[in-house]
């Protein structure tokens, strides 16, 4: 079956090293300055505003900051709150803020601003797309300039957590509505242009009230396609790429001595949604028989030249909570078609693939349609421009068969409780287990509910679980501080530097 990774292979493969450093010009470095790539252009640069990790990944702890942060270890520190407590009954959390803090505009930071930002998330016309995960908070307080607090209308044991995600990155009043094109943050570089379709520019904020960053200025470039991105790091037109999405050409770095390459960890789980309340996916045998069709091995092989982890529900093998389910619907046609003909589709049946302009997910697609035919199931793919497109018609509209997606956010199996989302999934007992981990007050506790929350969408397959995606990452050998693994989906330039 002649696959497109194929294609894309053997011509990379056909492109010598000087041919891609022609594509791009060679800048000199500037000792103060550090470049970095990401595939995707984001819509805004608002990370409150929207779905998309790509704004934060531009934005982050760079221009944006929250009341706490989740750091490189995907620990919860310190950060626009210097401290905090819980009640006994887990209900009231209060805060104290950081004193002698500014945004880029000068206005100062107090708990009226976190108040301002967390009831935004909350309110009834809020477009965050994690809003979801802050609806345990009831009320917000702002009993003097230092304090806030949280009233919780049941315990949430995620929400410290989810408090240092970048949709809940701390806002300014005024420029609420102007942070989607200029965003005005508290964090070390300050916005100060977006070239649309090119690169946003950056630079120290002379007025940061933390520890001064090394660099003077940073700069986010956008560059989707694969050799283009090769062609820049080749040439150190850009300095670091954190997400490199094309695993074809990754070995091509590791000879280059001007160059680090690094295979990390990530939290980002590549799923094949399915629309459960369309015909013939409401039937929870069909979407088995799918998820045995599929060959994860060779998944990952096709799309990702062999780098990633296959998966058998909604967590990553980086995460402590990870439970290996992969075993539950292994690769078996003769099962899988077993189960069709007895959900009533012994000869198969037609659908069609919404999937997004994403180079891993145009990959996937193609292969399980080979895949899929084994069974008798016929895949029509039909590309969706992302992240516009993608998001009207499945993330909000639902107006799909089934789709392929990465989930980079961390800890958000939750998703499949939120009603509505674009899985269309509900089941009560899921549901049950998500509350019994807010609820938790141990460790073992939430380990143990992570464990059940795995086992029943591993069961129930609302999406086909694919594999967990590799973090490459190649730099210039002569920065440090860049992240090697990915607990959040970031460029984090706050502790990089040019070592002499």
């Amino acid at each position: 079956m002649p696959y497109r990774y194929k294609s894309i292979r053997n011509m990379a493969c056909a492109v010598s090293t000087a041919a891609l450093i022609a594509l791009a010009p060679s800048l000199s470095l500037a000792a103060g300055n550090v470049t970095f790539g990401q595939p995707v252009e984001p819509a805004g640069l608002d990370p409150t505003v929207g779905a998309p990790v790509a704004s934060g990944e531009v934005t982050w702890q760079n221009v944006f900051e929250g009341l706490v942060a989740v750091d490189r270890d995907g620990n919860i520190t310190p950060q626009l709150a210097s401290a905090w407590t819980l009640s006994d009954d887990g209900l009231t959390y209060t805060f104290t803020l950081r004193p002698d803090v500014t945004f880029h505009n000068g206005v100062t930071f107090d708990s009226t601003t976190a108040k301002f930002t967390l009831d935004r998330i909350l309110s009834k016309d809020s477009t965050n797309g994690q809003k979801a995960l802050y609806s345990v908070i009831d009320s917000v307080d702002a009993p003097d300039t230092a304090t806030l607090v949280l009233h919780l209308s049941k315990p949430s044991s995620n929400l410290i957590y989810w408090l240092g995600f970048p949709s809940a990155v701390m806002v300014e009043p005024s420029t609420a509505d102007s942070n989607k094109t200029t965003p005005t943050g508290t964090g070390p570089f300050k916005f100060d242009e977006w070239r649309k379709g090119d690169r946003v520019l950056m630079s120290a904020y002379d007025g940061y009230w933390g520890e001064k960053p090394s660099l003077d200025a940073i700069t986010a470039r956008f560059i989707s396609d694969p050799q283009a991105q090769a062609a820049a790091i080749l040439s150190h037109d850009v300095d670091v790429f954190g997400k490199f999405e094309a695993p074809e050409l990754f070995s091509q770095f590791k000879g280059d001595d001007s160059l680090s390459t690094h295979v990390g960890v990530g939290e980002m789980e590549i799923v094949a949604g399915m629309n459960n309340t369309r015909p013939p996916f409401d039937d929870i045998r069909v979407r088995q028989a799918l998820m045995m069709a599929v060959d994860r091995n060779i998944l990952i092989q096709g799309v990702e030249s062999g780098f990633g982890n296959p998966i058998g529900s909604h967590f990553s093998p980086a995460s402590p909570y990870y439970v290996d389910l992969t075993g539950e619907y292994g690769f078996d046609i003769d099962a899988a078609k077993a189960l069709l003909a007895e959900a009533g589709y012994p000869n198969g049946f037609e659908f069609t693939m919404k999937v997004p302009t994403r180079s891993y997910a145009t990959r996937s697609a193609e292969i399980l349609q080979a895949l899929f035919t084994q069974i008798g199931v016929m895949a029509k793919i039909e590309s969706s421009d992302f992240p516009a497109g993608w998001i009207k018609d499945v993330f909000k509209d639902t107006n799909y068969d089934m789709t392929i997606i990465g989930h980079a956010e961390p800890l958000d199996i939750g998703i499949y409780a939120r009603h509505p989302y674009y899985f269309n999934y509900n089941n009560p007992a899921f549901d049950a287990v998500m509350d019994d981990i807010a609820a938790a007050t141990t460790p073992d506790a939430r380990a143990a509910g992570f464990k059940k929350a795995q086992e029943i969408i591993g069961h129930d397959v609302p999406a086909l679980f694919l594999y967990s995606a590799p973090k490459l990452g190649v730099w210039d050998a002569k920065l440090t501080g860049i992240w090697e693994n990915g607990p959040v989906p970031s460029n984090d330039m706050t502790d990089v530097s040019w070592s002499e």
